[in-house]
């Protein structure tokens, strides 16, 4: 399954990368259970540096606040795993590394970890762009089968292709 899906990852990135690249933007990225692997999927394309300015890694709710703002008070009442925290991820990206594209991504990849509401498998994803009147989040759940690496490798690919759809509609 990883080979089927792998280049898929890799077109996804490179087309990313070309609608930025012809955008003149730059893309951040705000991970926790994807562990850097969007990052990673972006820089594995030559030349990456041109549209990719970086991200941050933040597994632990001290980080999130720490390094990407995320309020201690939305952590506590909405959980890590939630639209609030991912909005916030997104922005606090855009503040903090610069670019004028955010991705952010937090979930439940397993094989533990789920509570009811919340199953294994629970992904939200965030996308901010920098516009003329501001910052725009757009945020979706979604639930992912299959085991660790399976949910984690869709998470990524659900990342992308929403990036992909949103900056071409743009």
């Amino acid at each position: 399954m990883n080979a089927v899906l792998e280049p898929d990852l890799n077109t996804l990135a490179a087309e990313v990368a070309a609608g930025l690249l012809a955008s003149g933007r730059q893309l951040v990225t705000a991970e926790s259970c994807t562990g850097g692997w969007i990052a990673k999927a972006c820089t594995d394309l030559p030349g990456s540096s041109q549209w990719f300015r970086g991200g941050v890694v933040a597994y632990c709710n001290e980080l999130k606040a720490a390094l990407l703002g995320v309020s201690p008070g939305t952590l506590a009442s909405e959980g890590a795993v939630s639209e609030a925290v991912v909005r916030e991820m997104a922005v606090g990206a855009l503040e903090r590394l610069g670019g004028e594209v955010a991705i952010a991504v937090s979930g439940i990849a397993g094989p533990d970890g789920g509570v009811p509401g919340k199953p294994v498998g629970t992904v939200w994803l965030a996308w901010a762009r920098r516009c003329d009147t501001g910052v725009r989040v757009h945020a979706v759940a979604a639930r992912f089968a299959g085991d660790r690496e399976q949910v984690r490798r869709r998470a990524v690919h659900r990342a992308l292709a929403e990036l992909l759809d949103l900056e071409n509609s743009s």
